[in-house]
């Protein structure tokens, strides 16, 4: 891994750590075991390392949304809310969710930020409309807003709680849906 990636994913866990406040320079060279030129060499600002850091989420997690795609959409639609659930216990470990959700805030406050946070937001909106059309979800599109709002809000509900699982995002899902369906 080049010094530039090592610097990224320092500062990535970092965010998700510590906050976006501890994203200065000596920690962030410090936690990449890189030396204070070598980071202001390849980032000359804050907002350059932040917004690269973002960036670099954002490509990662759409690869890794894009993954999900292919195999949600191979599934049987019984079986689909629980693999929604394991697939979003999967990602619940660790400081990449809270640094995914400090990023996003940081990009409502920096507009510089905000066309990579918008990509991120689209690529779950995707996501959840492919899952939601190989349900038979009429108006997919219109609805996997909803889908990845509820999704969002389950995991600040977990980050503030301390829950590491993803219990219940199953039955949240499924109740989401119900409504979705059209009616008889």
């Amino acid at each position: 891994m080049s010094a530039r990636d090592e610097i990224v994913q320092a500062t990535l866990r970092l965010i998700g750590e510590q906050g976006i406040g501890a994203v200065t320079n000596r920690a962030v060279a410090r936690a990449a075991g890189v030396s204070l030129g070598s980071l202001t060499y390849h980032f000359p600002s804050q907002e350059d390392l932040l917004r690269e850091a973002l960036h670099t989420f954002v490509e990662n997690e759409i690869a890794r949304i894009t993954a999900h795609v292919t195999a949600f959409t191979a599934m049987s639609p019984a079986d689909v809310p629980a693999e929604v659930e394991k697939a979003v216990a999967a990602f619940a470990r660790g400081p990449e969710q809270i640094a995914n959700l400090e990023l996003h805030l940081h990009a409502a406050r920096d507009p510089s930020l905000r066309e990579t946070s918008t990509r991120s937001v689209e690529a779950y909106d995707r996501l959840a409309a492919t899952i939601l059309t190989a349900l038979g979800i009429p108006d997919a599109e219109r609805h996997a807003p909803a889908v990845v709002a509820l999704l969002y809000g389950l995991a600040v509900r977990r980050l503030a709680t301390g829950d590491t699982t993803a219990t219940g995002t199953a039955d949240a899902f499924r109740l989401l849906l119900q409504g979705a369906l059209p009616r008889p």
